[in-house]
Parts: C-alpha cells; structure tokens; sequence
C-alpha cells in the first residue's frame, strides 16, 4: 500500500498542485549528519508553472563526507498560462464542455462528500499564512512528515521546512527581522 496524503486549506502561504514520489531509503549511510538527510524523491509540479525534478543526497565539495539535498530539474517551465478558471470560462464561452465534469463523475463525487456531511469531523483551526494545525502535520508523521512545496519557502521566512514527528524543523538560518 502507497499512502497518498493531501493538505489543503483556504489560508495556506502556498497554492501548489504537486505530487512527489518518495524512494526507498538506502540501508548504508555515507553521508553525514544522518538526521537531516532526506530520502531521494521524483518530484512532478503541475501548477503554478511546471517542474519535474529529482531530488537526491549528495557529497559536498570537499575533502569531508558530507552530505548535502539536492534538486535535478529536468523541466522547469514558469507558470504564464492561464488560472484553471480563465480556462474554464474561456471554454464555456465557445462551448468546448471537454474540461467539464460529466454527470456521472458529478455524482460520484457528492456520494462521497454526502459520506462526510453525515458524520463530519471536528475542525481544527489554524492562523492563516502558516501550513495548517498539527493534527494535520501528524498524520504524516509516519511516513516522513510533510514537504513544503515550494523549496526555500517557509510562512513568513523565506526558508524551507518539513515536519517530523510532529514538530515544524526549519532548515536554513532564522528569519532576519525587518526594517518597518
């Protein structure tokens, strides 16, 4: 089995449509500090822009074994396209329905959201511009924690977090305070 998570929120500091593979983790371990290393990955960005990229661990420069997470992006194209809903709108002024769900899928989805509209979950609230609760973050606890999908990009700092059990680590140095 392949757990497949999704986060979403109305107030999250990133809109992203990204999926990313997550390898095995190899048994030997060359590279140090082994805390932070992180597992290889394929990473697939549909939106905003398009990226496909490989992440992997590496050997710094140097005459250490130290190892540092790297990026290989095969493609990299910034978004210039239309929003999905300009496409939409555009589609139905010349009455191209090829974008639009059918009936069928239409109500398959509402099966499912009738499902959770009987019995729905308690809300866990969150401060807007940061990446949810942590009842969100710990449901991925087990298989890694949480990417952020804009690499160097943590709410209201600029550099790049994950979550691991349970607890937000920020990678890079602290937030310099600005000038006002």
């Amino acid at each position: 089995m392949v757990p497949f998570l999704v986060r979403t929120g109305k107030c999250l500091p990133v809109t992203a449509t990204e999926v990313t593979g997550t390898l095995l983790r190899s048994s030997q371990r060359v590279f140090e500090p082994l805390e932070a290393m992180a597992a290889n990955r394929l990473r697939f960005r549909l939106n905003p822009g398009l990226v496909i990229g490989l992440g992997a661990r590496t050997k710094r420069p140097g005459e250490q074994t130290v190892g540092e997470d790297i990026e290989l992006r095969a493609v990299e194209r910034p978004h210039d396209e239309l929003t999905a809903y300009e496409r939409l709108f555009g589609d139905a002024l010349v009455g191209d329905a090829s974008l639009f769900a059918r009936q069928d899928a239409v109500e398959a989805a509402w099966a499912i959201v009738d499902l959770v509209r009987a019995a729905p979950p308690d809300p866990h609230p969150y401060a807007p511009g940061n990446w949810g609760p942590a009842e969100g973050d710990a449901l991925a606890v087990p298989f890694g924690g949480w990417r952020d999908p804009v690499p160097g990009h943590r709410a209201g700092s600029g550099a790049p977090s994950t979550v691991t059990g349970g607890t937000r680590r920020t990678q890079g140095p602290p937030p310099t305070p600005s000038a006002a």
